[in-house]
């Protein structure tokens, strides 16, 4: 029997619903940072300056889809945000118990148990009637890739190769990117690991790169956009002779970020095959919906598809992710979201179960029923998320996913995508507090 909270005899006007972003659950004092340590309230602005030790977090203000929020999800701590009216309310310096999952912050605490998170697992993850769905994961080094192979990963799906720096700050140069590729490989052996090529924006600007090799912000020069830049350009070239090395002992594979064409995709894929010593699988990472709109063209040429959800988003409502003040415009609960992917799933024909999706969006509570009803099946995702993510397959079945899916995206706005969420949560067993034999 899973461990599970009690919430009998305490007030219910001491529970606050937040909203849940990193699963997990946590016990502490409530502090703010460099008070001790406990569970920590942050403002975004102060995520640079994180340090331990702490149990868990509330984001105040946060912008989640941000870079520096989602690099939170590798800490395997229980993440949860709060608006400033919450935030005010806060219960500094009490003890709180708080469920990431669920969002929930309940104060006092005394007696509270911690539920037992799910176990990490070999066996591949299934939906409630038996369909097979791929859990991948996305690392940024060499200890993540261990992490996600004894999650149960069955690949890692997107190693994001600009947190790769070496320790002193020097340019990166093909012996290290091969060291570096070969620590992640054996970390994660005997899985097959997908490396996504340098993938440098306004907020991912490493100390080697000059300030006038990136102008513009969150549409601007990004990715591959980047890769005429000579600066760049010698990097990317180091890190597919690296990769070309590694792939002589390890199973790889090499994604080409930020694109917004077929034509380009080829371009640069005929650049990266002039610098490998054998063929390696090339794929597309799809992040602007120009390319998402040209799914069925690219699918013929690229040997495989990653969908990079955070940045598709990003364009789709027009909102920079890395500034919370339009948080509220990335909405994973519009209608329009899940009609748009409808439509790429609609491309992307028979395949659409190969096409991996890479984000926040998967891993966030409710929303994985919805994307298996549009037919994806394939994601790339945190290693301590993995294993929920694990659990909540196995509760979905897949008609009323289906069913589910056609109602989200007829849905006349956020609000009634939420409702609906939450009704099938309850209906399908997803809540976490919920005890299972």
């Amino acid at each position: 029997m899973e461990l599970t909270a009690d919430l009998t005899g305490h007030d219910p006007m001491s529970a606050m619903q937040l909203t849940p972003y990193a699963p997990g659950q946590a016990r502490g004092t409530l502090r703010r940072p460099r008070s001790g340590p406990g569970i920590l309230v942050l403002e975004h602005g102060e995520l640079d300056g994180l340090s331990g030790p702490f149990t868990g977090l509330v984001m105040v203000s946060a912008a989640p889809f941000s870079h520096a929020m989602i690099r939170l999800l590798d800490l395997g701590v229980p993440v949860v945000m709060a608006d400033r009216a919450q935030a005010d309310r806060l219960p500094l310096g009490e003890q709180v118990w708080l469920d990431g999952e669920r969002g929930l912050l309940v104060h006092p605490a005394g007696d509270m148990a911690l539920a037992s998170p799910p176990a990490w697992t070999a066996v591949p993850a299934r939906t409630g009637d038996g369909e097979r769905i791929e859990l991948r994961c996305t690392v940024g080094d060499a200890s993540a890739a261990g992490r996600a192979r004894a999650a149960g990963a069955t690949a890692i799906g997107l190693v994001r190769t600009e947190y790769l720096l070496p320790a002193d700050d020097a340019v990166p140069d093909e012996a290290y990117y091969q060291q570096a590729f070969a620590d992640i490989c054996q970390a994660a052996n005997p899985l097959p690991v997908t490396l996504r090529l340098l993938d440098i924006a306004a907020d991912k600007r490493p100390s080697w790169l000059s300030g006038a090799a990136l102008p513009g912000g969150a549409l601007g020069m990004q990715g591959a956009r980047l890769f005429n830049e000579i600066e760049v350009q010698r990097i990317v070239q180091a890190q597919v002779r690296a990769a070309g090395r590694v792939a002589r002992q390890h199973q790889l594979r090499l994604l080409i970020p930020y694109l917004t064409s077929v034509e380009e995709f080829l371009r640069w894929r005929e650049v990266v095959l002039a610098d490998l010593p054998d063929r390696l699988p090339i794929g597309a990472m799809v992040e602007t919906p120009a390319l998402a709109m040209m799914l069925d063209r690219l699918m013929d040429e690229a040997d495989f598809v990653a969908l990079g959800l955070n940045d598709l988003m990003q364009c789709l409502f027009a909102a920079d992710r890395d500034q919370p003040a339009l948080g509220p415009w990335l909405d994973p609960h519009a209608p329009a979201l899940y009609r748009f992917l409808d439509g790429v799933a609609e491309a992307a024909g028979a395949q659409v179960g190969e096409i991996q999706l890479c984000g926040l969006l998967p891993q966030l509570p409710g929303i994985l029923p919805v994307l298996l009803g549009l037919g994806f099946r394939t994601f790339s995702v945190t290693a301590h998320v993995l294993p929920y993510l694990h659990r909540r397959a196995a509760r979905v079945p897949m008609a009323e996913a289906r069913a589910l899916a056609q109602q989200v995206c007829c849905a006349t706005d956020s609000d009634a995508v939420r409702a609906m969420l939450t009704s099938f949560m309850e209906q399908s067993r997803l809540d976490p507090l919920i005890a299972e034999d």
